[in-house]
């Protein structure tokens, strides 16, 4: 992947810095600093935060048999539920560019394979979540 073209200043990037994060330092403050996408990001996040346990029942819902929360790598987790919440809660986000820009995110922090398999996970939700598109 060219490096040049999606630099880790991405606010998928960020998104997923922020919350990794936020579960790491759970008693720390998160901050957004100034940035073109500030309000996205910080939208996502504590979105993502905030609604853990409905993309919890959301995943369980619709794969159960596909996933197993307990034993997925975090960083693996902390991509699927912020893509989860933007198909769930970001409307004008159409599911594709969601999809893409997660997997090209994902590029930064997991393997091959894992990238595969998030990818798998999330066509499936996303053709339950966004019937219409």
């Amino acid at each position: 992947m060219d490096q040049k073209k999606y630099n880790n200043s991405s606010p998928r990037i960020k998104i997923i810095q922020k919350i990794y994060n936020a579960l790491l330092n759970p008693d720390s403050k998160i901050d957004f600093p100034k940035n073109q996408y500030k309000k996205f990001i910080k939208d996502v996040v504590l979105g993502t935060l905030e609604r853990s346990e409905l993309i919890v029942e959301t995943i369980k819902k619709h794969l159960g048999s596909d996933i197993n929360l307990d034993k997925t790598d975090k960083l693996l987790k902390i991509i699927l539920f912020a893509a989860i919440f933007e198909l769930m809660f970001k409307h004008n986000n159409p599911k594709k560019v969601i999809i893409s820009e997660y997997l090209l995110a994902s590029e930064f922090f997991l393997e091959k394979v894992q990238i595969g398999y998030l990818n798998a996970i999330l066509d499936k939700l996303s053709r339950v979540l966004r019937k219409g598109e």
